[in-house]
């Protein structure tokens, strides 16, 4: 029985070299009906709309996933952008090539401009609106996420969101026994409830905010167990 009350530092199988494309594949897919069905993408709408709330709708809007994987956040934004009528461009990094590949033969459509690297080399002509990243603080130590958040701050013109998932024993045995019966990824099986366990409890969100020196945040507890996390430039 893992003991979650603190986090786990175990690799997950997703963050290792060479998984082969068919695996990723599998990995990807289920991962977005997870996501579907579990509330992850519905999430990613209320970060999205809560900072666009006061941007004006003719003007056209350009939003940056960091850790995009397969694409299939952007894909529900990009959904819901058509729904709202509002011009949207899309930037997905992603610092797996697979993911990168996955993503683009999935959603061809996508108005997007891929990117393979690490999110902290990436270069912008101009500013994204809003960076967002959903599944993917968890995958590092808490240093690290520190810097993301000056990083997303100071990229972004609107601000930034994290979708993410809360560390707590019924969100990881629920995960662990739906993965054991439905899912056919051995990634999925291992990865989803070890995400679990290295994820964040609210007042370790705030220990990490309060590190950045970013005090003008809003954090919600959303189901199914996971923290939404949503940083508005010029907000006191």
């Amino acid at each position: 029985m893992p003991k979650l009350k603190n986090r786990s530092y175990q690799l997950e199988l997703l963050d290792a070299e060479n998984i082969p494309f068919k695996d990723i594949k599998t990995n990807m897919k289920e991962l977005n009906t997870i996501n579907t069905y579990l509330g992850g993408h519905a999430i990613t709408i209320a970060g999205l709309k809560k900072l666009i709330t006061t941007y004006p709708k003719n003007l056209p809007l350009t939003i940056c996933e960091i850790g995009c994987g397969g694409g299939d956040n952007l894909q529900a934004v990009y959904t819901y952008c058509l729904h709202k009528n509002i011009d949207v461009h899309f930037i997905g990094i992603d610092i797996q090539q697979n993911c990168i590949d996955f993503a683009q033969l999935q959603y061809p459509y996508l108005p997007v401009t891929w990117l393979c690297n690490d999110y902290k080399k990436a270069t912008f002509l101009q500013q994204p609106n809003i960076i967002f990243s959903s599944l993917f603080c968890h995958h590092f130590i808490e240093n690290d996420i520190i810097q993301m958040l000056l990083w997303m701050k100071k990229n972004s013109t609107l601000g930034f969101f994290i979708n993410d998932l809360h560390r707590h024993f019924i969100a990881y045995y629920s995960i662990k026994i739906l993965t054991t019966i439905f899912s056919k990824s051995y990634l999925v099986k291992n990865d989803a409830p070890l995400s679990v366990a290295r994820g964040f409890k609210k007042n370790e969100w705030q220990q990490l905010f309060t590190s950045a020196a970013i005090g003008s945040y809003h954090l919600k507890w959303k189901w199914a167990f996971r923290h939404l996390i949503i940083f508005v430039h010029g907000n006191k």
